[in-house]
């Protein structure tokens, strides 16, 4: 590594770390380091611009930014170091600890490339830099990619379905991918449209268990929402099988409360008049704009298993919404990897674990197994992997509930 102003002595400076003092970035020095050799130097802000613009910048891919919140006085200097880079023809990589929201979605409408939360998770600087190296597809390519046609002005007032996991592992995402997959095949003849939306920014995995793309154009559509419209909209979706529009989790680990209340309402309100059925894939963590998706959900699924930390965050996550005077009403509890029939003494804890919680479980859903993870990791859902899996049967019969309830207040109004 070279120190302050990079010199290309042997090898040439193929990127540089940018910051105030990048001692307090150990973790992003040991993994530039990996990635880059000796091939890379470091800058402070105040010499950054000038050096970019000296000859021995040329061969220069991209900066590593790393900022913290005492930088947020210089967001100005900042933004005009990334303005500089992209102006000559650099990519920005931004590493940003405890940076408040407002200040990192400026910085990255400045033409930041890529966004990485400090401290650095394992692996994610050399994830960045690959993805930075890669070609963008062709304009046309990706454009192919969507093939949702949403109609201007549709007010289809779709039903609005929520999965929540209280707890990591408690198999949200495997829910909310395959009852919308069941959906949006619970008709052969008549078949709904269904958008399945990913609002984990952080750690969605709708896109894995579906083997879909991540796109750039998740993160811009979602920083503004004040302009979206039906064209943008359908932009953002990605289509599986021609059948379920999914919205994924952007290709860079944001922070949660980097959208607003306002912008999750546009997109809820934009997905219902376009989609008979919105699913909705929620993180873990109780967010600001948590409120604005239970409000507008007509069944919330809060999933939780048979263990000490899924009754204690049940119990919370209760709490928190009734000292909001949210509606608790709408929760439906999911017990997913039920113990079977037979399992008396489990059963018997099940039965426990509800009256101590004074809950209803309103759903039991069996252990899938092997073959969940299986088709999971094979980005399929169940209906194609693991068609006769107890849990498959389960969630197509709650799909075929759902519609059936749709179709008789339909007929009813």
């Amino acid at each position: 590594m070279s120190s302050v102003m990079p010199q290309p002595l042997q090898d040439k400076i193929l990127a540089c770390t940018v910051s105030r003092d990048v001692q307090n970035f150990d973790l992003l020095i040991e993994d530039m380091e990996s990635a880059l050799g000796e091939s890379w130097g470091d800058l402070g802000f105040n010499e950054a611009i000038t050096f970019i613009e000296q000859p021995e910048a040329k061969e220069m891919e991209f900066i590593a930014l790393a900022m913290d919140d005492a930088d947020e006085d210089d967001l100005p200097l900042v933004a005009q170091i990334i303005a500089h880079a992209k102006q000559h023809g650099m990519k920005v990589i931004l590493i940003a600890d405890d940076v408040a929201p407002a200040a990192l979605l400026s910085l990255l409408r400045q033409g930041a490339d890529e966004f990485i939360p400090y401290p650095l998770p394992e692996g994610e600087l050399a994830n960045a830099i690959e993805r930075i190296r890669t070609p963008s597809p062709a304009p046309a390519a990706a454009a192919a990619e969507s093939t949702a046609k949403l109609s201007a002005g549709a007010q289809k007032d779709g039903a609005v379905i929520v999965v929540h996991g209280l707890a990591g592992g408690t198999g949200a995402t495997t829910m909310a991918v395959n009852l919308a997959w069941e959906l949006a095949n619970v008709s052969k003849t008549d078949a709904p449209s269904v958008c399945l939306l990913d609002l984990d920014l952080q750690y969605g995995s709708a896109s894995t268990y579906l083997d879909l793309p991540r796109r750039e154009v998740v993160y811009q559509m979602l920083s503004e929402t004040e302009s979206m419209d039906e064209e943008i909209f359908s932009q953002a979706l990605t289509s599986y099988e021609g059948k379920l529009q999914v919205l994924t989790a952007p290709t860079d680990m944001l922070p949660l409360d980097l959208i607003t209340s306002e912008d999750v309402d546009r997109v809820l309100n934009m997905a219902r008049n376009q989609f008979d059925y919105v699913v909705i894939d929620m993180p873990s963590t109780l967010v600001q704009w948590s409120e604005r998706v239970l409000s507008a959900a007509h069944i919330y699924f809060a999933m939780f298993e048979l263990d000490m930390r899924s009754a204690q965050n049940m119990l919370r996550f209760k709490r928190a919404l009734q000292s909001e005077e949210l509606p608790v009403e709408k929760l439906r509890y999911v017990l997913n990897r039920a113990p079977k029939f037979t399992d008396i003494s489990a059963k018997s804890r099940v039965k426990r674990m509800a009256e101590s919680l004074d809950i209803s479980i309103d759903l039991q859903l069996p252990d899938g197994g092997k073959p969940i993870t299986q088709a999971n990791d094979h980005g399929m859902p169940l209906s194609a992997s693991a068609p006769k899996s107890p849990l498959r049967k389960e969630i197509a019969k709650l799909a075929a509930s759902i519609h059936s309830l749709r179709d008789t207040d339909a007929a009813a109004a």
